[in-house]
């Protein structure tokens, strides 16, 4: 309990267009677990790309041996480069389908900009994606500075791009587009500055994803005329894509899933057991092929799969032999055991025992027995001037309430800071990552390397918790975070006590009074991170209280060091 309240609010001016570009992206959340009892349909072979020896083999009850290493548990906070051609049109997530949506508003916005998508259509705004004032090393050097222990580069997104120099799919970066490897740019840049590095994989999903680029205009003069999702290498001649196939990118040689101009429809059917034309052996083994091939390139610290479970599971079992692959690498690689990270969506009870889970724009309402990870972004995924335009960013304070809280309940917080398509980040965004810093320099011991306490806080923010859906998205859901709420964690002994914004009188924090006997001894010292003043406190039955240390607080969340005596 805090004696007085400070309450904080996030505004933001949204513009109608983007906010019907975020509707449109939304859609219906129903998406359950898949079990792991259930049967692959297409197995793919691993003669060109074999499978590293090691203890783990590709099934469920032999990644279940897997153990998070200690590293990631103690690193807390990464950042994320969600990044890539989808960036390049600065109109937000998911462009590269809603863009062949008839009517909708990346449809007319995509109109406007380039062309109607008959004529000028995905594959055409990746020769436009330069990335020409991209820096990896001055970008990753401003992470560690604010906090972050790892990195994480987008490899390829739903668009099936590969951002790097891919053995299996020629539609990448060093063929078009930036004509560079730009994973072998952010894993030089990340080794440099000593963080883990890790990769993203989004791709599994193009085949239903991509299903929009067969329709056409329903109404109008370009109306029946179809859109560039069907085109093949032969009709490049000519053309700037001459000799490449674009069907090697959009992966439409069939038959679209019922209602597949739909927007919405493909989140009910995301798992592919929900409805979706299931991929053939040609594409599972593809993308078995090219992840193997980027992890061998690479060397990830963490690969991350935006995919319930693993990837393409149970269409086919590619998942299962690339990450009994991953973490037999990764075991080689550094000489221990289990450390590399793996994270998947929206897992079962067991499938928690062999990946790390991920969960996207929310957080758990609990400590978590295994550690797991929360990914959000402080705008749309891929970048969207509109956000900057409208002063529509999460702020560095939310961005921090929303660590402190996911670390006090066993979870890493990785945040992407999008990026636009010639490869920086924006002056508000450079303002918020300073914000981060400011605060991180000061507290960052009460983070790095910590372990939840006995309870993860207090406060009235816990008595209104939103529940998580689907993948996760329960942030902002809640009551918002005042300087009444508390959360924890501990390291050494040591209890760090959070208090969620500026306190403008005594601090009372029951879980820490003698009576909630939580404490193994009596406080022995009371300090505040980042002043040496003596502050006034006393232990008693209902409470530690504290009286307010002088001197302007941050406004964020100032934190306290409690020490019980030895």
């Amino acid at each position: 309990m805090v004696s007085l309240r400070a309450t904080t609010t996030f505004v933001g001016a949204w513009p109608a267009l983007l906010l019907l570009m975020m509707a449109s992206t939304v859609g219906n959340l129903a998406i359950g677990q898949i079990p792991s009892t259930a049967t692959p349909t297409v197995i793919v072979e691993t003669s060109d790309e074999p499978i590293a020896e090691g203890k783990f083999d590709p099934s469920w009850q032999s990644l279940s041996q897997y153990q998070v290493p200690e590293w990631f548990k103690d690193a807390k906070f990464g950042i994320w480069a969600h990044w890539g051609p989808q960036c390049e049109p600065e109109a937000g997530d998911w462009y590269a389908r809603e863009m062949y949506a008839f009517d909708q508003p990346k449809y007319r916005y995509h109109v406007n900009k380039y062309g109607h998508p008959s004529e000028f259509g995905f594959k055409d705004v990746i020769h436009e994606f330069k990335a020409e004032a991209w820096d990896p090393d001055k970008l990753v050097e401003l992470y560690k500075r604010c906090g972050a222990e790892y990195f994480v580069a987008m490899a390829s997104h739903h668009d099936n791009f590969d951002n790097y120099d891919s053995k299996y799919q020629p539609w990448n970066a060093t063929n078009m587009g930036p004509k560079q490897d730009l994973i072998a740019g952010w894993e030089k840049a990340a080794r440099k500055h000593g963080l883990r590095f890790g990769v993203s994989v989004h791709s599994s999903h193009a085949w239903s994803w991509y299903e929009p680029s067969q329709a056409s205009d329903t109404a109008g003069p370009k109306k029946g005329v179809p859109y560039d999702g069907k085109l093949t290498k032969a009709d490049g001649k000519g053309k700037w894509w001459e000799g490449y196939e674009p069907q090697d990118l959009y992966e439409q040689r069939h038959a679209p899933a019922p209602h597949f101009t739909d927007l919405h429809s493909i989140h009910g059917r995301w798992n592919w057991t929900g409805g979706v034309t299931t991929p053939d052996e040609a594409y599972c083994q593809k993308f078995y092929n090219r992840t193997v091939d980027l992890i061998n390139k690479y060397e990830p610290d963490l690969l991350y799969f935006d995919d319930t479970a693993l990837p393409l599971w149970p269409a086919s079992d590619a998942g299962l032999k690339i990450a009994a692959h991953f973490y037999n690498s990764n075991n080689k690689w550094h000489g221990t055991s289990d450390d590399g990270v793996l994270c998947g969506k929206i897992l079962t009870p067991d499938q928690r025992k062999c990946l790390v889970w991920d969960i996207e724009r929310g957080a758990s309402n609990e400590i978590e027995p295994q550690v797991f990870q929360t990914d959000t972004c402080i705008g749309q995924w891929h970048y969207q001037s509109g956000l900057r335009e409208g002063h529509g960013y999460k702020s560095a304070k939310s961005v921090i309430h929303m660590l402190i809280d996911i670390v006090s309940k066993n979870g890493n917080l990785l945040l992407s800071v999008p990026l636009d398509g010639t490869g920086q980040p924006d002056a508000e965004e450079l303002a918020i990552i300073e914000g981060i810093s400011n605060w991180m320099q000061i507290n960052k011991s009460a983070i790095h390397g910590t372990r939840p306490w006995r309870v993860l806080g207090e406060g009235p923010q816990m008595e209104d918790a939103a529940p998580l859906q689907a993948q996760g998205f329960n942030e902002g859901k809640g009551k918002p975070f005042t300087a009444d709420d508390v959360r924890f964690t501990t390291k050494n002994g040591d209890i760090y006590a959070f208090v969620l914004g500026r306190p403008t009188g005594s601090i009372g924090i029951r879980s820490l009074g003698k009576d909630a006997a939580l404490l193994s001894a009596p406080v022995h010292a009371v300090t505040l991170l980042g002043s040496d003043q003596e502050l006034r406190w006393s232990q008693n039955a209902d409470a530690l209280v504290i009286e307010k240390p002088t001197g302007e607080l941050n406004d964020i969340a100032v934190v306290f060091k409690v020490t019980p005596k030895r």
